[in-house]
């Protein structure tokens, strides 16, 4: 967590910049920090689950602008939370401030910052498909990216602050005054006009010794009740500019560390606490004693990924982690393929989506493949329970969730999986989603683990006619677009709009990506027995909703015979009924076909019983005896 307003101060105070032409250099970049600025501000629809495609569009322009400024861009990307429990907290606080956001978004349209499930998937996808070197830590990757820049004299691009207070000797560079998208050509030679933070250029403004910077962080960002009560404010100068009360607060602060300069750190802390007479000694010791912890996050260690990006060697795994995570385990956590926090904490933290709080998480419903998942991970022995942290309402609440280990995942373990029989591997994930291997026989393999999610969504999910031939249109059109290169029916319809999406059909959308999430992550554990499908093409959020609206008003018409054929393909594995419980195969063949597991699921324990739905009521739809569904969709995609 970065210091909070302290970009606003350097808007404030833009002297402390220098105006820079950057080329011809290696270049560290926050990923993640990257991935979400980048959407937020492409301006693209934040409220009707994404625009995937318009979103590949800038990564690509971006990396471009980049090589032909002669810049080596080396992406690193945050991993989890890491070991300690404070990094924990603090993404569970956010997740709870953005509930309320997410709620304003379903019912008014604004945008509230709530970047798409598949944001960073698509951001890392298309960079691996660009051949640009990317690398996930095992936790947050502030300290070590910021450890390898000094290591290679070379700026970062980011606009998390805390890099801000690392000393690097080549600064950073902030997204917001990156002008990728203007870079300019001068005496054969291509540059990018940006700004340049130091620390050096800050400390001078401000006056303030550049050892005392972690100080001014863990101050500013320490959120103790009685710290926020100090009127840093009374330490401004006289004659500076008056600026917003929490930009304020933090010149103030700046203002009060400048006039102790040569005061000791410890010396310093005694003198802050002294700011607060009314809080006893204990108090104070305990308030300094969590600054001084805080202060330890700025002292660079060397840095473990040179060796990622040199010679692909996967960066050194934590000590909680070294006795029992098998190699593989380490090298495909770096590349990004699986998240830590399962194996060192047994907590997840659900993703939120725009949704409407009346209506339950649309994470509930694909909870019985993150049993598997977790099952895979961490074995049932007793005590292995993972922790989700997910909304209930308005609320965020914890849910103790039982690892599942049945049917074909009784023969794999954790530390052989790569070499298990792919029949295998195929048959978990199949048993998963509930999918018989025949029924994928006529669907191409990049789009079989999409289609078998569908097929999961619609009998867990029990979606109207319309949201499941939209979707299936959708993913038929990008296919086709993706043989093709082209853009049909995606020009225009990716900007925000302030209109809500209807309740009940965003929400039965954010189930099928939530979802689709939790089985790619399913089958990234299994090594890929599915093919990885092309996340970019397989959903556009304004066009499906569009669709589905056209579905419900008039039987549109079509002319194409590759979109009939292939739509009547997925359509006919999505809806083939199941074969008689008789015939499934529970125990497996030589073929690896996949069992059907029953619809339930094996009891969880949250820690209060959830709302029941309050939202519109529905029926559930059989599917089959639905001859409206089975109809092939006739419609001019414009």
């Amino acid at each position: 967590m970065g210091v909070k307003f302290l970009l606003s101060l350097l808007e404030d105070y833009r002297q402390t910049y220098q105006d820079i032409h950057f080329r011809d250099s290696k270049l560290l970049v926050d990923g993640t920090n990257l991935a979400l600025c980048l959407y937020y501000r492409s301006n693209l629809d934040q409220n009707h689950g994404g625009e995937y495609l318009a979103y590949q569009v800038q990564v690509q322009a971006l990396f471009m602008a980049l090589g032909d400024c002669g810049i080596k861009p080396y992406v690193v990307m945050d991993g989890g939370t890491g070991a300690s429990d404070i990094r924990l907290n603090i993404r569970e606080d956010r997740q709870r401030g953005l509930l309320r956001s997410a709620q304003g978004a379903a019912l008014k349209g604004r945008r509230a910052g709530i970047v798409p499930p598949f944001t960073t998937t698509v951001f890392e996808q298309t960079l691996n498909d660009m051949k640009v070197p990317l690398v996930r830590c095992f936790g947050e990757a502030d300290g070590q990216l910021a450890a390898l820049a000094r290591e290679w004299c070379c700026p970062v691009l980011s606009e998390d602050t805390d890099f801000y207070i690392y000393d690097l000797p080549e600064g950073v560079l902030p997204l917001k005054h990156f002008r990728w998208d203007s870079w300019k050509t001068r005496q054969n030679s291509s540059y990018i006009p940006c700004k340049r933070y130091t620390t050096a250029s800050f400390c001078t403004f401000f006056n303030i010794d550049r050892r005392l910077l972690p100080v001014f962080a863990s101050l500013a960002k320490n959120n103790d009740v009685n710290l926020r009560e100090i009127n840093w404010v009374q330490f401004i100068p006289a004659g500076r500019p008056k600026s917003w009360m929490w930009v304020a607060r933090l010149e103030g602060l700046l203002s009060w560390l400048g006039a102790r300069k040569d005061q000791t750190t410890e010396d310093i802390l005694t003198a802050a606490m002294k700011l607060l007479p009314d809080m006893s000694q204990q108090a104070q010791t305990e308030v300094q004693t969590e600054v001084q912890t805080a202060m330890l996050e700025y002292e660079l260690p060397s840095s473990s990924l040179r060796g990622f990006f040199s010679e692909g060697t996967a960066p050194s795994l934590p000590a909680e982690m070294l006795s029992w995570a098998p190699d593989w385990v380490r090298v495909s956590l770096a590349r990004g393929d699986l998240g830590a926090d399962v194996f060192v904490h047994r907590k997840k933290i659900l993703r939120n989506q725009v949704e409407h709080s009346d209506l339950q998480s649309s994470n509930l419903t694909s909870r019985p493949i993150r049993q598997v998942l977790y099952g895979l991970l961490l074995g049932q022995e007793g005590g292995s329970e993972v922790e989700e942290v997910d909304r209930d309402g308005l609320e965020l609440i914890s849910v103790k969730v039982q690892p599942l280990v049945q049917g074909a995942a009784q023969r794999l373990r954790l530390d052989s999986l790569p070499q298990a029989d792919r029949a295998v591997r195929l048959q978990v994930c199949l048993e998963t989603l509930g999918v018989e291997e025949e029924t994928l026989e006529g669907v191409p393999a990049h789009l079989r683990l999409p289609v078998a999610v569908t097929r999961y969504w619609l009998r867990r999910a029990s979606p109207e006619p319309t949201l499941l031939k939209a979707l299936l249109m959708v993913m038929v059109q990008g296919e086709l677009n993706r043989r093709t290169g082209g853009t049909t029916g995606w020009q225009g319809y990716t900007n925000h709009i302030s209109q809500p999406p209807g309740f009940v059909v965003a929400h039965s959308f954010n189930q099928w990506q939530a979802c689709l999430y939790d089985a790619s992550q399913l089958n990234l554990l299994l090594c890929k027995p599915l093919p990885e499908p092309h996340f970019t093409w397989l959903y556009q959020g304004r066009l499906v909703h569009r669709r589905q609206k056209q579905l419900q008003e008039r039987e549109p018409e079509v002319e194409n015979a590759n979109f009939i054929s292939l739509y009547t393909r997925l359509l006919g594995a999505v809806t083939q009924p199941d074969p008689p419980p008789e015939t499934q195969n529970w125990g497996g063949s030589r073929r690896g076909r996949g069992g059907v597991l029953p619809i339930t699921s094996p009891a969880y324990t949250p820690t209060r019983i959830a709302k029941p739905l309050c939202g519109p009521s529905r029926k559930s739809i059989i599917i089959m005896g639905d001859s409206n569904l089975a109809r092939i969709p006739k419609v001019k995609l414009d």
